[in-house]
């Protein structure tokens, strides 16, 4: 599709969040005309529709929330025209006063002296809004738009200010897009990562530690499953791995420029009369590493991996399951090099995450995040590294999109955006480009020449963190984990209490291979064990009988309903193990 049919689709974003955008002001209009006492905030497009904050003296219901659609659907019929016009800003002032919109007021005193104040009006409803907006509200199909939710929300994300209630809201062009939507929700909620961690009984989440999940028996065999495999991967591509404390002082981090950009996420004490804060990251730690003897040329580019645990101070309000904790390992790599190793070091790390997100059926997107106000170093060597990063990702034949501002304050930085099976995304890798800690730091490295010269760095998560990860990959999966990584590899399900004996025989033997077993020895019949295993989504169930016991076979079957017939142990082992070793996803 050219550009300009593209241009007024879904398929075009800037479109999108324009259409997003008018339905939030239709649902403020909706609002306003049923009851005329609510109080209006902000109401952004977001990645997939619109909210609305609003102050109102009674909490919103669902049958509120129908009431709503039924009068955006009379508004979109109404086909009203959005207007824009802009007011100086004493006028805007009054006329918010006057409409009684406090928290309107407040953003308008909280703009630019010298800021074009802009208005959309549509019928009786004016918003202050800097648009863009589509031209008429009968633009929306009233028929395919649906409000999906409501929650409290802090104004402008202040606890110390007023709670306000947020309504979420997604619309389609055409019903059938949002129906096709709403399936993928209702899926989405059976593969809710938190519901399946207590069903599989992999983590808890508990009051007396909010944000610091604890991993149970199962969940802990599926986290040391993927921090081998991590292992595995770097060391095929030559990291060694190190471990730097969790608690470091208050002058380290007023080197690295985590103290003055980061403290507010940080946990500190004293110790001694000194203060010290738990690590947010690892990367300072990392610099005493690399500091602590000198280096040649020849050793670099030196890869070092750290798994990590770090803790950050997330509101309460943003904690969500493995996705938002205050504490997690994560998986960090630096790599120091020279200034002409900078592309190679790039996309040999860009090849590594490849090989780690196949293995998981993961596709990803590329975005570089450039140069934040709050940064340290010169423009000029934030263009040069942001160029270099692009240089190495188009050299690759990659694709990138450009996030304008949101580098790390030491660099810019590409991030990793992965798909699932539901196609929701999860940023999860990134690689940060980094010449100004190497130069806090003063870290060195001998050149050919026999000169001091600086390295240059990149900071690197392919996982991002293992908690979050295993978070996103439970969803994917759907908790039916591949074989490799299933806590639970094989179920022997014995049929009668004779079996029993030949069960626990085959486990023993299964488990002297190195796979992970159980037998389900109680007294129940099969087609309920076999249902319950099928439930705790263990990828085979070996069912064995008299007639196993007589022949020494025995009757695998996979989680799916696939019955592979009977035979021999060592058949099956094989076959399990084919499906470890390569770590086939089924």
């Amino acid at each position: 599709m050219s550009e300009e049919n593209n241009q007024y689709t879904f398929e075009n974003e800037q479109y999108r969040k324009t259409y997003w955008h008018t339905c939030s002001h239709v649902m403020a209009q909706a609002v306003k005309r049923l009851w005329p006492e609510v109080r209006l905030a902000i109401g952004p497009s977001i990645d997939e529709g619109w909210y609305y904050d609003m102050d109102a003296p009674f909490a919103f219901t669902p049958e509120h929330l129908e009431q709503i659609e039924a009068e955006m659907r009379k508004i979109c019929k109404e086909k009203l025209k959005l207007e824009r016009f802009e007011l100086p800003r004493a006028q805007a002032l009054a006329f918010m006063e006057e409409k009684g919109e406090p928290f309107k007021v407040e953003l308008i005193q909280d703009l630019p002296e010298d800021a074009a104040i802009s208005f959309y009006k549509q019928g009786e409803f004016t918003d202050l809004c800097a648009g863009p907006h589509l031209d008429s509200t009968g633009r929306i199909k009233g028929n395919a738009m649906k409000l999906t939710a409501c929650n409290a929300a802090y104004w402008r994300g202040d606890s110390n200010r007023e709670t306000l209630q947020r309504i979420y809201g997604i619309a389609f062009p055409k019903k059938d897009e949002l129906d096709e939507y709403l399936q993928r929700i209702e899926e989405a909620k059976k593969r809710d990562h938190r519901r399946l961690g207590r069903e599989l009984g992999l983590f808890m989440l508990r009051d007396e530690g909010p944000g610091f999940p604890f991993f149970l028996p199962k969940g802990m065999v599926l986290k040391n499953t993927l921090i081998d495999y991590w292992r595995q991967v770097h060391k095929k591509y030559g990291y060694v791995e190190i471990s730097t404390p969790i608690m470091l002082n208050r002058q380290l981090w007023e080197r690295s420029g985590h103290w003055d950009h980061y403290k507010n996420n940080m946990y500190a004490t004293v110790i001694d009369e000194v203060d010290f804060a738990v690590k947010p990251m690892n990367c300072p730690g990392g610099m005493l590493v690399y500091a602590s003897e000198p280096h040649s040329y020849r050793e670099l580019p030196l890869r070092v991996g750290e798994l990590g645990l770090v803790h950050r101070h997330e509101l309460s309000g943003a904690l969500h399951g493995l996705f938002r904790v205050r504490c997690f390992t994560q998986d960090d790599a630096h790599v120091f090099m020279t200034r002409d190793q900078m592309k190679d070091v790039i996309q040999e790390t860009v090849r590594l995450f490849d090989e780690v997100y196949s293995t998981f059926g993961l596709s990803y997107t590329i975005e570089l995040s450039t140069m934040p106000e709050d940064h340290i170093g010169t423009v000029d060597e934030w263009e040069r590294n942001q160029d270099i990063l692009k240089d190495a990702i188009t050299g690759m034949g990659k694709e990138f999109v450009v996030n304008e501002g949101d580098g790390a304050f030491y660099g810019p930085k590409l991030d990793f955006h992965l798909a699932d099976s539901l196609g929701r995304t999860w940023q999860c890798g990134t690689i940060q480009l980094d010449s100004q800690l190497p130069e806090r730091f003063e870290l060195e490295y001998t050149g050919e020449d026999g000169q001091k010269h600086r390295p240059v760095m990149i900071h690197r998560v392919v996982l991002g963190s293992i908690e979050r990860f295993i978070g996103v990959i439970t969803e994917h999966f759907a908790g039916a984990f591949p074989a490799w990584l299933a806590p639970v590899q094989v179920k022997v399900l014995p049929v009668t209490d004779r079996a029993e004996e030949y069960a626990a025989q085959a486990a023993e033997k299964l488990e002297a291979r190195g796979f992970r077993c159980e037998v389900d020895a109680r007294n129940e019949k099969i087609g309920k064990k076999i249902r319950e295993a099928t439930l705790e989504k263990v990828p085979f169930m070996l069912v064995v009988g008299d007639r196993d016991m007589e022949n020494g076979t025995v009757s695998p079957r996979r989680r799916s309903g696939e019955d592979l017939g009977a035979m021999a142990l060592d058949a099956f082992a094989a076959l399990l193990g084919d499906e470890v070793s390569t770590k086939a996803i089924k």
